[in-house]
């Protein structure tokens, strides 16, 4: 991340060195749960077995696409606004605040239970994201509002597989 009085090389027209900063900030941390989900949600592709593996296996590898391009899209955002985006795995690890996905080889539910978990950490703090940049950048909000739409919809995917047919989520997780 940008140090507080380092000034930026440049940034985008019409914002501030200030503004830039807290949005690289705030897009360094969505870059870090982004990355952190799609591999967490290809060890779920790899781990996952039961009579509704197939199914699980091929819903999750097209989220797996389209969350590592949410990455990519995030950090282009960071250098766009004169930063330096860190996707190493070490800077992963030491600047999140979540715990690390614990679920190794199990059966479709224990997964789908344990990610349902997961998307709502992710979409609780993109939304986060979304509220506090909304002041500062409208592209960058927009592109956060996009991005939470996707993942609002995989969320979904995976609760449609916890879900009774009454509405009711069979997880102990779910909220």
């Amino acid at each position: 991340m940008s140090s507080p009085k380092k000034k930026l090389p440049y940034t985008i027209p019409g914002l501030d060195d200030a503004s830039a900063k807290r949005l690289i900030e705030i897009l360094q941390l969505r870059l870090h749960a982004l990355n952190d989900l799609q591999l967490t949600l290809k060890h779920v592709h790899w781990n996952v077995v039961g009579p509704h593996f197939i199914a699980v296996h091929e819903m999750i590898d097209p989220q797996v696409d389209q969350v590592r391009a949410m990455a990519d899209e995030t950090a282009e955002r960071i250098a766009t606004l004169g930063g330096a985006p860190n996707g190493t795995p070490g800077a992963l690890v030491e600047a999140r605040a979540w715990d690390d996905y614990s679920v190794g080889r199990a059966g479709t539910q224990e997964h789908l239970a344990a990610l349902d978990v997961v998307y709502q950490g992710v979409i609780t703090s993109h939304r986060d994201g979304i509220e506090e940049v909304g002041d500062l950048d409208p592209i960058t909000e927009d592109m956060l509002i996009s991005q939470t739409s996707q993942l609002e919809l995989f969320h979904w995917f995976v609760r449609a597989h916890l879900e009774d047919q009454g509405g009711n989520i069979k997880s102990p997780k779910a909220k």
